[in-house]
C-alpha cells in the first residue's frame, strides 16, 4: 500500500517545504553539536586514564631500575676495568689530536703565499663543520681530562 507525504500546505506530493528544510538543518547541527561533544569528553577521559596507567608505568620502571641497578653494579665496575677504559680512552685522544693537526694544516696551507692563486673562498657549510670539528676535538680532550682527574680521585690510580 503506498504511503503519502503531506508537506506544509496539506498537500500531497513528494517534495518537502523550506520549513521542513531549515529544521532537519537544524537537527544536523544539534546531532554534530552532541557527537562533537561526546568525542571531545571520549577523548578526555583517554587522556586520564592514560595518565592512570603512565603512573603506574612508572612505579613499575623505578622499581625495574632499582633491582637492575642493584644487579648489575658488578658488571658496570667490570666494563670500567682499565681492559676497556684504557683503548677506548687512547683512541679518543689519538683521534682527536689527528683531528686537531689535520685542522691546523689545513689552515696553515691556506694562508701560505705561495698557495693564494689556487685557494677559493670557504662555503659557509665547510667552515661550520671545520669549526664544528674544532670544538668537538677540544670538548672530547676535555672530557677525557676530566674522567682521568676523576678517576684518579676516586681509584687512586690511572
Amino acid at each position: 500500500m503506498p504511503t503519502t507525504v503531506l508537506n506544509a500546505g496539506g498537500a500531497q506530493g513528494g517534495k518537502s517545504s523550506p520549513v521542513e528544510d531549515g529544521a532537519g538543518d537544524s537537527r544536523v547541527r544539534t546531532g554534530l553539536w552532541i557527537g562533537g561533544g561526546s568525542l571531545l569528553f571520549a577523548v578526555l577521559q583517554s587522556v586520564c586514564t592514560f595518565f592512570a596507567a603512565m603512573s603506574g608505568l612508572r612505579v613499575g620502571i623505578g622499581i625495574g631500575s632499582l633491582v637492575l641497578a642493584a644487579g648489575t653494579a658488578k658488571a658496570i665496575d667490570a666494563f670500567h676495568g682499565s681492559w676497556l677504559r684504557v683503548p677506548m680512552i687512547s683512541l679518543a685522544v689519538i683521534g682527536s689530536v689527528l683531528n686537531l693537526v689535520v685542522l691546523w694544516q689545513i689552515r696553515r696551507l691556506r694562508k701560505n703565499p705561495s698557495a693564494q692563486w689556487r685557494v677559493r673562498l670557504l662555503s659557509k657549510g665547510r667552515l661550520r663543520m671545520e669549526r664544528v670539528q674544532l670544538v668537538l676535538s677540544i670538548v672530547t680532550l676535555v672530557l677525557v681530562l676530566l674522567e682521568e682527574r676523576q678517576h684518579l680521585l676516586w681509584q687512586h690510580h690511572l
